[in-house]
């Protein structure tokens, strides 16, 4: 060995005539760790599908729950609609338009992150939490693929676009091209805001033990979002546009879809990025923080 070889680490020589490998590219390895999530989420989204038909009556239960409450919700604004011909400026089919739309994002939600409600109810009150660390994978996604497609989205999923496609005809809506290819994205975005309410209300749990009760409270204010925000106190509709922000989820895209415009469309990804971004913040936060307490 000549002495301008250079010695690797450990003192043996590299082989002659062998380069060493070439670093893998960041963007490749990024690429490769998002195929190998797909692949694990089609996999475990398989194992729930399984999960259903082997608790068959659980499934049919929670539907049938669901639907009843559809279907109560849908016979109220018949009824409200009954006695007057327009409630703040929308019509009874508009209004039907809107409370399909708002399943369509909270389905999605639902089918992928339930889990995010055992983690507020048990998982660190019980010290159970800590097995989602030890797992090679993100432990976000861990949690999250315990109970992947939630037999709850499915229902809300198939309702809301049901309810969208009846309403929608009976309006005569006729989306443009622009329209049609937004419209899954307004959807998406619905999804991350629930999900980042959620998973922010979640990860407060790390530090109150159990955080149900503001998950449920959450949870409960999303259901306004379901009718025009103009029906309401101005204290309200600034609560569901800019401090629990269900206002994006299904209003701001309805109003988009059926009246072609609205002032707050633009928000709308500023408003999706900034919710996701301080859940995820909380979030590792909190994991950090469960990791230096070795609860």
């Amino acid at each position: 060995m000549t002495p301008t070889e250079p010695v690797p680490h450990g003192g043996h020589p590299a082989p002659a005539g062998r380069p060493p490998a070439p670093a893998t590219p960041p963007v490749a390895r990024a690429v490769r760790t998002l195929v190998r999530y797909v692949r694990l989420a089609l996999f475990l989204g398989g194992v729930g599908l399984h999960r259903l038909t082997a608790y068959r009556m659980d499934f049919l239960l929670g539907a049938g729950a669901f639907l009843v409450r559809v279907g109560l919700q849908t016979a109220v604004v018949g009824l409200v609609f009954r006695q007057v011909p327009a409630v703040g400026g929308w019509s009874y089919h508009e209004v039907l338009f809107l409370l399909g739309f708002s399943l369509l994002p909270r389905g999605l939600d639902h089918l992928f992150t339930d889990q995010l409600w055992e983690l507020g109810r048990k998982l660190v009150q019980r010290g159970e939490f800590y097995r989602y660390l030890i797992r090679p994978v993100n432990p976000l996604f861990s949690l999250l693929s315990e109970r992947f497609f939630h037999p709850d989205g499915l229902g809300e999923l198939i309702v809301g676009a049901v309810l969208v496609g009846y309403a929608g005809s009976e309006l005569g809506l006729s989306p443009t091209p622009e329209q049609w290819l937004l419209a899954p994205l307004l959807v998406l975005c619905g999804a991350v805001i629930h999900t980042s309410v959620k998973l922010f209300f979640a990860s407060l749990s790390f530090w109150t033990v159990t955080s149900l009760p503001s998950m449920y409270a959450a949870s409960q204010v999303s259901e306004f979002a379901a009718y025009p925000l103009d029906i309401y106190h101005p204290s309200l509709r600034g609560l569901l546009t800019w401090v629990l922000p269900f206002a994006f989820t299904a209003y701001v895209p309805s109003t988009y879809l059926l009246h072609g415009g609205t002032g707050l469309l633009g928000w709308l990804p500023v408003v999706t990025a900034g919710a996701l971004a301080l859940a995820l913040a909380v979030w590792r936060r909190g994991v950090n923080t469960y990791e230096t307490t070795g609860s």
